[in-house]
This record gives C-alpha cells, structure tokens and sequence, in this order.
C-alpha cells in the first residue's frame, strides 16, 4: 500500500512512515496547556527551495492543504515559524495562478527568499520569549522541512532534531505544532459543528492524489 512518508530524525535516509510515528517512538501522549509549548515542539516549518520548484504538485498540495484548513478554522500554532523559500519566482507564478500563495501566506508561509535558508541553518533567529522557554524548560523542539538535511544541530541550534517532509506536510505540522501529534490519527481540531477534524477529512479524496507518499 502506498503511504506517506518522512526521513528522521537527525538522518536524511531514514525513513520514517507516518503510520509508524507511534511505534517509531516519535508520536506519543502529550498535553497542550495554555501558554505553554509542548514536548516535541515544532518551532520551525519551512518549505524549502530544494523541493519545489522541480515539483509544483507538492507545492500546489500545501496550498489546498492551507486553504481548506483555514477555511475549517485552524491555524499555525504561534511558537512556529513558518517560511516558504521557492527556488526561482516560476512557484510564485503558478501559486498565484491557482488562487494559492495568498492561502498559503494566510497560514504563515509567505515568500521569503528565493534561495536556500533553512537547510542551511539561515532560518532567522527565533521569537526571545520561545528561546527563552526552550532554554528554561529544556525543552525538546524540532523542525519540519521540506529539504534534503537535517543532520542534529543543522537547522537551528535549538531544534534538536529535523525531520524532513513533503511540502503539504509541513503545513499540517505547522496547524499540529509538536512531533508528538500523530499526523495520521490525532485530531487537529473542530469544526464549527464540533466535528473532528484530521488530516484526511482535510485532504479529501481529492487531496490524497495530490499529496506523495
């Protein structure tokens, strides 16, 4: 059966199927308090030059992604910053084509470059305040990223660990905001129906052609 996958942690090669995430020892039980990052945050997402351009069905599957999830509520979680770094204007162009970039920006991931920043560590530095709380807590935090590297201590020096992952993805860790989540099972959010809502009732029928394995 074909499945979605991710490389990680710390390891480009290692693949990581997002149904094993529990029995890999990454998705686990955590609690979301207020005010508070959890264990396994993820404190940047970012979709990078390196997997896009050469593919636009990934990049035009975040923007879907970003624009029915928006439209069923949910948001990044605030400790997550979120950057989308094309390699050449073209991403721009068929973004805006479709209607999507402006989704995508709604969500968090507006242009910021055309080049490699965050596989080469160049993500920025970090909100003072969620430094601070990784430093005080000594808290676990990781990235979510659409490149090719994620060697420990590569992306940021207060990410522990990478993982590397499809742009659309990437998004879905952003609404997530920890590793813990189960991207598979876990519920994202509700509607306002009170419904559940995961990442398949947000990909559709459709989105799953879209999103690779």
């Amino acid at each position: 059966m074909v499945g979605r996958n991710m490389a990680g942690p710390s390891n480009p090669h290692r693949r990581l199927p997002t149904h094993a995430l529990a029995e890999r020892g990454i998705a686990g039980e955590w609690q979301a308090q207020a005010g508070q990052m959890p264990d396994g945050a993820v404190i940047i997402a970012a979709i990078t030059s390196c997997t896009n351009t050469s593919n636009p069905r990934d990049v035009v599957a975040a923007g879907l992604l970003a624009k029915k999830a928006k439209a069923l509520g949910l948001v990044r979680k605030p400790w997550v910053k979120t950057s989308f770094a094309p390699g050449s204007e073209v991403a721009r162009l068929y973004l805006e084509e479709a209607g999507l970039l402006s989704e995508m920006e709604k969500l968090g991931f507006g242009i910021v470059a055309y080049a490699c920043t965050t596989c080469n560590g160049m993500s920025g530095a970090l909100d003072p305040k969620i430094q601070q709380e990784i430093i005080d807590h000594d808290l676990y935090a990781t990235a979510v990223l659409s490149g090719n590297r994620n060697f420990d201590g590569r992306i940021h020096p207060y990410a522990k660990q990478a993982f590397l992952a499809s742009p659309p993805l990437v998004v879905a860790y952003a609404i997530a905001g920890t590793v813990r989540f189960d991207i598979e099972q876990d519920v994202l959010g509700t509607d306002t129906q009170g419904n559940p809502i995961t990442l398949t009732k947000i990909c559709g029928q459709a989105m799953q052609r879209l999103m690779p394995s």
